[in-house]
């Protein structure tokens, strides 16, 4: 483990229920972060009151970086969260989810110079997840009994290490990615300028992300068998945006292009200012 500051960016939108499990998991987080940081990509007070509640004794400082409703801007607000963070290394997800014990630890453990990371998650049913935000409860084991992609839970650090290199790095696979489990450099972000805020609407900004820091030279490392997390059941976003999204990703990959023009440069230069 290469002990560098750690910040933990965590997206989200209209679901403080969902967002006060993901809280609740980092609280038992045998490693901590230096910081969490929640990119909301304009929520309500309701969200809002919930932050400056675990404001109060959560044992990280937990910063909100929020911006107006205009659409799904996840792009714009990731850009905005990696901007104001202050750690070296950035592991991120979505604030659906709940976290295993060991999920910081685990990615900690796979952080190498010239590589980012993504993994995995392990889906709950739409059963599991109203029981366990009814209970407001993280216990996984007592409150979901239907899973899928259960091998995503299972954890081992000898194999973790084996695949880490090997595992959907190649082939079909090259730019497979999942947002809400990953974690990068700092530094690397900004040498691609971030996320494309072309990107609107769900769905291929974490895949086109992932093509340009390749481009760039940064390798990708995909942590299985580790860096476990469970996904809370909800219903599927609209897809309208998917066939332009595709249509840049694809882009990016075909003319290997590794910058954006419209990325975190712009909060970078505020920052200084």
């Amino acid at each position: 483990m290469i002990l560098k500051t750690c910040s933990l960016l965590i997206s989200t939108y209209n679901w403080p229920e969902a967002l006060r499990l993901c809280l609740l998991s980092i609280k038992e987080q045998s490693f901590l972060p230096d910081e969490v940081i929640i990119a909301d990509d304009g929520s309500t007070e309701a969200t809002a009151k919930l932050i400056r509640e675990f404001q109060q004794n959560f044992p990280v400082a937990i910063r909100h970086v929020w911006h107006a409703d205009e659409g799904f801007r996840l792009a714009a607000i990731r850009n905005k969260g990696i901007a104001a963070a202050s750690g070296d290394y950035i592991i991120q997800i979505d604030g659906d989810l709940i976290l295993h014990p060991h999920f910081i630890s685990d990615h900690l453990d796979l952080q190498k110079p010239g590589y980012f990371v993504t993994g995995s998650r392990v889906l709950l049913s739409e059963e599991s997840t109203h029981l366990l935000i009814q209970n407001q409860s993280i216990d996984v084991k007592k409150w979901s009994s239907k899973k899928r992609n259960m091998c995503n839970g299972i954890r081992n650090k000898w194999i973790r290490h084996l695949l880490a290199k090997r595992y959907k790095t190649s082939g079909k696979h090259f730019f497979y990615v999942k947002g809400c489990n990953m974690a990068f450099w700092k530094k690397d972000l900004v040498k691609v300028n971030g996320y494309n805020e072309t990107f609107t609407g769900w769905g291929r900004e974490d895949s086109e992300i992932a093509i340009r820091l390749m481009n760039a030279g940064i390798k990708k490392q995909f942590i299985k068998m580790g860096g476990v997390c469970y996904h809370l059941y909800h219903p599927v976003a609209s897809r309208e945006m998917e066939e332009e999204n595709v249509r840049m990703m694809t882009e990016a990959f075909n003319k290997k292009i590794a910058w954006t023009d419209k990325g975190i440069s712009q909060y970078l230069l505020q920052k200084e200012a």
